[in-house]
């Protein structure tokens, strides 16, 4: 078996990890390497975003593949959103004929959580194997099964030998530990699916003849099918084979993994852990910068592959002609931009990619909005403070009543993140969290500037909600510290 880490962002041994922080990005670049930033906390909390969830975006779009979610069934509540994705997803690959994903919960309720949930498990197991006949089963623990101490990987196991003993090609059972109180890093979630990947998966498979060219690129579900298409084909025209997992990827593709030339991945916190692994286990190397978004970051993180794949001379001539392509569109939207102020929220990887992206439009970085700081983003930080200069920087899981008191002093000309609170404060929104819309890349880094400036340009459907939506919070509340409820931050 592949030894790993354990799956526990804040555990990892080369690097503090840091989830509750407030003040100025200089200010935490300067604490950070001296330790001092600290592992805070909250005296309130608000919007939480779990483990669970990261776990399932990762896998609910593999093929022949059905999922067992072990929990109440508020939990399963994060599938409709995997599911819609999941849908949109098909529709863009050309399949017309979209199906549902394949997902039983098995509803834990208060009799189970006093007597155990074992029964309900091993019930759903044999039901997805009756009604499905997949290839994998993929168990999500919660927050209760892990309470109550229900033995899945006994129950992945005898369901795996009962279904040994039938007819037909077995499914390969597969548990994914990702209860949200293991971890206040959301991140841990792809970890434990990646984790359970490697130990159930990938556990036995040889690493077989390396494939020259072929490289394993990690994705998560938020990146788009418009975005797959476009970094292939960058990937393409330096001469590299893409092996796309685990988003619309399928068990032969995973069994696939351990024969590429070298891995990265698109988001930089989606698997950099399991590229570790990789590495360690089967001598392949990696690159792990940026995510693509923006002429800047795009540059960056095609060097880094192009770096480990040997082939420096084909990028450095791609990005010179990519470059020169979008040149005069970017230097419109220049015109339109410059000067023009943003606030940022999303995951890590989007959030700082979109810090470094703004600046090839001329604008200014104002404040923003990340779930974790560790020494990866320590990097960025630095990279940005000399973009920027000084900006309000926000360590924060969700906790929407941070960010609209922030944006509410602050004022940007635009909001870039998820809209549902800014747009409630008039605001211009738009972001880099889609699906559904190209965003990565030369090319598309001429879209999102059309939309930031669209927004800015056309502003009245926010307002217009403004006057009509009101948000949960009392006027006082934005003229106090929005750090406040952070223990030892604040600034």
């Amino acid at each position: 078996m592949i030894k790993t880490y354990g799956g526990i962002r804040e555990l990892r041994p080369d690097t503090e990890t840091c989830n509750d922080w407030g003040g100025s990005s200089v200010e935490a670049a300067a604490r950070f390497p001296k330790k001092c930033l600290g592992r805070a906390d909250r005296t309130f909390s608000q919007g939480l975003q779990c483990q669970q969830i990261n776990s399932v975006m990762a896998l609910l779009s593999m093929e022949e593949a059905a999922f067992v979610v072990h929990a109440p069934l508020g939990c399963a509540g994060c599938c409709s959103m995997a599911n819609d994705w999941f849908r949109v997803g098909q529709l863009h690959r050309g399949n017309f004929a979209m199906r549902n994903a394949r997902v039983l919960v098995t509803n834990l309720d208060e009799k189970d959580i006093i007597l155990g949930g074992e029964k309900k498990l091993r019930q759903a197991l044999h039901l997805a194997w009756e009604r499905y006949r997949p290839k994998v089963i993929f168990i999500f623990t919660s927050c209760a099964s892990g309470i109550i101490g229900d033995d899945v990987d006994a129950a992945a196991r005898e369901a795996q030998e009962e279904f040994a003993a039938q007819e037909g090609v077995p499914p390969q059972v597969v548990p994914i530990h990702c209860e949200g109180f293991k971890s206040k890093v959301c991140a841990s979630g792809y970890d434990a699916a990646f984790l359970s990947m490697t130990n159930y998966i990938l556990k036995d498979e040889a690493p077989g003849e390396t494939i020259p060219g072929l490289l394993n690129l990690f994705a998560p579900p938020t990146v788009s099918y418009i975005d797959q298409m476009e970094i292939e084909r960058i990937l393409h025209e330096i001469g590299i084979t893409v092996n796309y997992i685990p988003f619309y990827s399928s068990l032969d593709k995973i069994r696939q993994i351990p024969r590429a030339q070298a891995s990265t991945a698109i988001c930089k916190v989606f698997a950099d852990e399991f590229m570790r692994t990789l590495e360690r286990a089967y001598g392949i190397p990696y690159s792990h910068t940026i995510m693509p978004i923006g002429s800047r970051n795009t540059d960056r993180w095609l060097r880094g592959v192009a770096k480990i794949m040997g082939k420096e001379a084909e990028a450095e001539a791609y990005i010179a002609k990519e470059r020169a392509a979008v040149a005069p569109l970017v230097a419109n939207l220049k015109e339109r931009l410059t000067g023009k102020t943003v606030f940022i929220t999303g995951g890590t990887g989007r959030t700082f990619a979109a810090g470094a992206l703004v600046d090839d439009f001329g604008m200014r970085l104002l404040g923003m909005q990340t779930p974790t700081y560790d020494k990866y983003v320590q990097e960025d930080v630095e990279k940005l403070n000399a973009i920027h200069g000084n900006f309000v920087l926000d360590v924060a899981n969700m906790m929407p009543f941070e960010q609209v008191n922030l944006l509410k002093k602050l004022q940007p000309d635009v909001f870039i993140g998820v809209p549902v609170w800014a747009a409630r404060l008039g605001l211009p929104t738009t972001h880099v969290l889609d699906i559904k819309r190209p965003t990565l890349g030369y090319r598309n880094l001429v879209y999102l500037g059309q939309k930031i400036a669209a927004q800015i340009e056309n502003p009245g459907y926010n307002k217009r909600i403004a006057a009509y939506a009101s948000l949960p919070y009392k006027e006082s509340w934005y003229a106090e510290d929005p750090f406040k409820f952070i223990t030892k931050g604040g600034a």
